[in-house]
Order: structure tokens, then C-alpha cells, then sequence
């Protein structure tokens, strides 16, 4: 028998109805949950990450899964949102090149929180903490503050912050190249002291077990690291919060801490 127009009219907007009703993570305006965040791709993290950068981004031996501090924190929090995670990585300098054009959702690398960048960029609440640590051998009894570095030997990179530090103090500074050849000029006993950054020598610490060496002293001033988002990314950086706070109170980044650094490094 033949259907009338406003039958067929009829049937089709309960089929419609009906399709609407089945769809998955939907929200009341029609939308995903991803595009609730302005993710890149709705129901994923794409996270930017240099993937070089031990302890916080890198592959063990060059090679398997990409691994690391950032990486599991970055992974822990994307659970907690129900967020899949994509890693593109990419070297330093192009890093926030992705974040500017929105190929990608965050930067997580250690990005240190500045002025300078929280003018373009919006941060997530600090997961690791870091002051600079004077570091000097166990038998050391001579130097407790920066201040006692007057007259003694410290060995620094030239292009790094902890050189004018050592500097400013009165150190003989001794060139180097990196944290690498200051530290065995330090356990020859070739210098008095370096300076450098706590998680830096928490690594070292955590990876080589028993190396000889003490911190003397902590500057006042820490470096904060977060993940960096772009400043259309409001929603996405308040459920990062939100995460990253159930995540220190369940232990979680307490416990990421210690299995890189055998301390939690997030306060």
C-alpha cells in the first residue's frame, strides 16, 4: 500500500531521533568530549615531547617504548581525563612551533614556567620543582653555603646560569662542557664543587647508587616545570589540574618521582 508524504515525513524523523539517541560521547549541543577540550583530535592527547631527553623524555638504549618523568605524568593524567596519548616528537627548537600552528595539544618536556612564556602560553599546575644545588664530596666539611665558594674551585658550563652563580660567589671556575665532566672533575677531587640543577643530580644519584657526593646547599629560588598549552586551551588546562591534584593525592606523582629520581620532585 502506498505511504502517505507526511508518513514517510514521520517514519524519517524517527529514524533520526532514534540515531541521534545511539550516538557515543555525545554531549547535550551535539558535540564530543574531545571537542569539549579543543583537542587536536577528539578523545586523544597529541603531546609534543623531545623524546632525547633523559630522564624526562627518551628511549632506553635508543630504542623501545618512549619512556621517562613527563611521559608517565603525562600518561597517568590522560587516564584520569579517559584520554588517549599520542607523542610527536621533535627536537627543541621546533617544539613550540607545533603548539603555535595546533598540530599538537602540549608541550611535555620540563618546559620551565618564565614571564616570557606565560605571555603566549597558559601552564598546567607545576609537576616538578628543581632549585640549584651546590654539590660537593661527602668529605667536604669546608663548604655549607654559595658563599664558601670564595677562593675555592667550581667547575661550570660557561653558557649556563650556575656559572654567573658560582662566579658572583668568588669560585676559580673551571670550564666545562656539561653536568658529565664537572661531576668526574669533582669525584678526582680536581675541583671543589659544581653547581646545577637538583633534579639533574638526583638522576645522577638515583642511576649511579653510591657516588660520593652531597648537596651543600639549595638556592631559594626554584625552577617550576609544567606542561604548556596554548592560551585557547583553557578547559583542557583546568581538567590537567584537576587530574594532576588527584594525582598527588592519591601518590601517583609522588611515586613516578621516585622511581626517576628516588625522591618525589613535584613540591
Amino acid at each position: 500500500m502506498r505511504r502517505s508524504p507526511l508518513a514517510v515525513l514521520a517514519a524519517a524523523a524517527a529514524v533520526a531521533i532514534a540515531l541521534t539517541g545511539c550516538s557515543t560521547g555525545g554531549s547535550s549541543d551535539g558535540s564530543s568530549s574531545g571537542d569539549d577540550y579543543g583537542l587536536v583530535t577528539a578523545g586523544t592527547l597529541t603531546v609534543a615531547t623531545e623524546g632525547t631527553y633523559r630522564p624526562f623524555s627518551f628511549h632506553e638504549n635508543g630504542a623501545g617504548d618512549l619512556t621517562g618523568y613527563d611521559v608517565d605524568i603525562i600518561k597517568a593524567v590522560a587516564k584520569e581525563l579517559d584520554l588517549k596519548v599520542v607523542f610527536q616528537e621533535t627536537q627543541w627548537d621546533a617544539i613550540f612551533a607545533g603548539l603555535d600552528s595546533g598540530r599538537t595539544d602540549l608541550i611535555a618536556n620540563q618546559v620551565s614556567i618564565n614571564p616570557e612564556r606565560e605571555e603566549k602560553y597558559l601552564f598546567s599546575t607545576p609537576y616538578s620543582t628543581s632549585p640549584g644545588v651546590l654539590v660537593v664530596k661527602d668529605t667536604t666539611t669546608d663548604i655549607t653555603d654559595f658563599a664558601d665558594l670564595d677562593g675555592k674551585k667550581s667547575a661550570q658550563s660557561l653558557t649556563s646560569n650556575w656559572y654567573a652563580l658560582a662566579e658572583e660567589n668568588g669560585a676559580d671556575v673551571e670550564a666545562v662542557e656539561g653536568w658529565a665532566q664537572a661531576v668526574a672533575l669533582l669525584e678526582q677531587g680536581r675541583v671543589d664543587a659544581t653547581i646545577n640543577d637538583k633534579l639533574t643530580y638526583l638522576d645522577y644519584v638515583n642511576t649511579k647508587g653510591d657516588s660520593g657526593i652531597r648537596v651543600a646547599a639549595e638556592t631559594d629560588d626554584p625552577s617550576l616545570s609544567a606542561f604548556a598549552l596554548a592560551k585557547d586551551k583553557t578547559k583542557l588546562v583546568a581538567a590537567i589540574d584537576g587530574a594532576l591534584e588527584d594525582l598527588t593525592a592519591d601518590g601517583t606523582i609522588a611515586s613516578i618521582g621516585e622511581k626517576y629520581f628516588g625522591a618525589d620532585v613535584s613540591k
